[in-house]
């Protein structure tokens, strides 16, 4: 069990909530590029210094959420229970995400989240942010998977991590594009969760089930 935060950690958690809470308003409202960190700053009520303290760069401001998810794969093999694979945990960890509908299984439809999504995969800055991020959830992986593995060649758990987070990033894309076409997230659930077992099966298989001979 953690530790409850003191409250200079409370503070510093809400000042960085306000901070990031505030740019993406104004990126949603104004655009990523028409807004500064300047800008930013100022409606936050917060110095620039202040504001790169929290976060580093401009599009941190905005997928510092991804990065609050970059070891989630990796807990869930780390914590699993007894006898249960890690393969097997990760699987159970996506179906989880489908159901609490977590934005980062792409399968959510408030508003809000949509607005979000689409303001960071039509930013090239922003997609590129993104893309380090699931680079270091792949390491992050890769390190529990080597751990985790019975394997005596150093190359399985970096393999087995590039295919999962790769996997869970199609099977997002593809509730995401179902949802930005109209479609509820109840609705799509039931494809998702499919997806999602097929998707798994193939890890744990690999082209073995599907190959023309």
């Amino acid at each position: 069990m953690k530790a409850p935060m003191g409250l200079r950690e409370r503070k510093k958690q809400r000042t960085r909530e306000t901070i990031s809470d505030t740019a993406i308003t104004l990126f949603l409202e104004h655009g990523f590029d028409r807004v500064s960190v300047v800008d930013v700053a100022a409606a936050a009520e917060v110095s620039k210094p202040t504001l790169f303290k929290y976060f580093p760069t401009k599009e941190d401001l905005v997928v510092h959420r991804f990065a609050d998810h970059q070891t989630a794969s990796s807990d869930a093999v780390a914590e699993r229970p007894p006898g249960v694979s890690p393969v097997d945990a990760l699987h159970r960890h996506f179906l989880d995400g489908l159901a609490a509908r977590d934005p980062v299984t792409g399968l959510n439809d408030d508003e809000g989240v949509l607005a979000f999504q689409h303001l960071v995969y039509s930013t090239p800055s922003l997609v590129a942010r993104v893309g380090e991020y699931l680079t270091r959830a792949e390491e992050a992986l890769a390190r529990t998977l080597a751990d985790a593995l019975d394997s005596d060649r150093e190359i399985t758990a970096p393999l087995l991590a590039g295919q999962v987070i790769a996997t869970e990033r199609v099977l997002a894309s593809a509730n995401w594009r179902r949802i930005v076409a109209g479609r509820s997230a109840d609705e799509v659930h039931p494809e998702a969760v499919a997806d999602a077992d097929h998707a798994y099966a193939l890890l744990r298989q690999g082209l073995a089930g599907v190959a023309r001979t």
